[in-house]
């Protein structure tokens, strides 16, 4: 065991207390006052970790956010971790399920894993390092965002402009369950079809319908065949709604489809065919419209680079680097369309996000905390 996981061991307890504290603070993602309250928790945080500056992002829809920053005189581009203080619990949830820890070491709590075990790492990484003397002099910066839940509508300009001027993006989503960071995402795309028939009498005069329905049951197996689930691209309807009554021909359909893919090439390809929709029955007007999206998070050159030199600073302070990847997309997508190093997934081990059973498995972390700091001192980071 290395000298600095045997520290960060040592902290075990001051993390567990850490994590319970920052839980009892509700965050539901649409509860502006109880997200400002935690907003405030952090500020102290960081002002107590010695940050040389602390810019409050004020909000109107969601909670203020939060940009600190450490050594900001110091050479080089920053390390900057990704963060957001948002959860998918309303308000009492915590009455209904208090913080617990069961006799296997994982402690369940909502936002346990998602992502409030992320924060505690690093707060606590921070915190190790300035403790111990170890605080390295390069930029370092943290983003903490209040609307991820929610598909970070109003945080997306500044992670981008932030991002955009950082040498490594730390993403501190959790890890998978078998504790690896994600070296890819899918990207995610919702699309809405709208199909316009004519309605008509479904007993006295059928043939002078245009039935919506017919229409969308050969569009929906048009989508299907989208699919090439073994290279990671899937086509699903997921939602619909059609009809007036029974005893009419059902004159419009609106329906949902969610597409994921792995790299932005197959994305791209998939929106192409997706959007080049041309009615079957006669008469019938199709409209599919892009709602939102994620580009990829690939797994390509920088992304296998990144990994390697995480995974060479873990060796060297006793921690094991493993990665997987997510069919999810987070603010790591949004990171890596700017060409920007980053890892996500570098929160602690856990399971059960945006469930019952979330939770975090407290062993975890000491040696993530142990790895986030050795990557802050050893970080080498490409030439500019």
């Amino acid at each position: 065991m290395s000298e600095l996981l045997s520290y960060f061991q040592s902290q075990r307890d001051a993390m567990v207390t850490l994590l319970t504290a920052l839980i009892n603070h509700e965050s539901g993602t649409q509860d502006k006052a109880h997200v400002d309250q935690l907003t405030d928790f952090m500020a102290d945080q960081f002002e107590s970790l010695g940050a040389e500056s602390i810019e409050r992002i004020a909000q109107t829809e969601v909670g203020d956010m939060l940009f600190a920053r450490w050594n900001i005189a110091a050479p080089g581009k920053a390390i900057m971790f990704l963060i957001h203080i948002d959860t998918v619990w309303a308000a009492g949830t915590l009455a209904e399920r208090p913080v617990r820890i069961d006799a296997d070491g994982c402690l369940y709590g909502p936002g346990a894993i998602d992502m409030k075990g992320g924060i505690t790492l690093v707060l606590s990484a921070i915190r190790g390092l300035r403790e111990r003397g170890e605080f390295p002099d390069r930029p370092i910066w943290v983003l903490m965002t209040t609307d991820e839940e929610v598909g970070s509508l109003y945080s997306t300009p500044y992670i981008k402009q932030y991002a955009a001027e950082a040498g490594l993006v730390l993403v501190m989503e959790p890890a998978t369950k078998e504790e690896a960071f994600k070296t890819w995402r899918k990207g995610i795309a919702t699309y809405r079809m709208d199909i316009e028939g004519l309605p008509a009498h479904a007993g006295n005069a059928p043939e002078k319908g245009i039935n919506a329905i017919i229409e969308f049951a050969q569009q929906a197996m048009r989508a299907r065949d989208l699919n090439d689930l073994k290279n990671g691209t899937s086509v699903s309807v997921t939602m619909v709604e059609g009809g007036s009554a029974t005893n009419v021909i059902p004159a419009h359909v609106t329906a949902h489809i969610d597409t994921r893919a792995l790299t932005v090439y197959a994305a791209e390809q998939t929106e192409a065919a997706l959007l080049d929709a041309s009615p079957f029955v006669p008469g019938a007007k199709v409209s599919i419209t892009k709602i939102n999206g994620h580009t990829p998070m690939e797994r390509d050159a920088l992304m296998q680079k990144t990994f390697a030199q995480c995974q060479a600073i873990g060796e060297r302070v006793g921690v094991t680097a493993r990665e997987d990847g997510s069919g999810g997309a987070s603010d790591g997508n949004t990171v890596a369309m700017l060409g920007v190093p980053l890892l996500d997934g570098v929160g602690p081990q856990g399971d059960g996000l945006h469930a019952l059973n979330e939770h975090v498995v407290l062993a975890s972390l000491p040696r993530r905390a142990t790895l986030l700091a050795a990557m802050l001192k050893e970080w080498v980071m490409d030439s500019p």
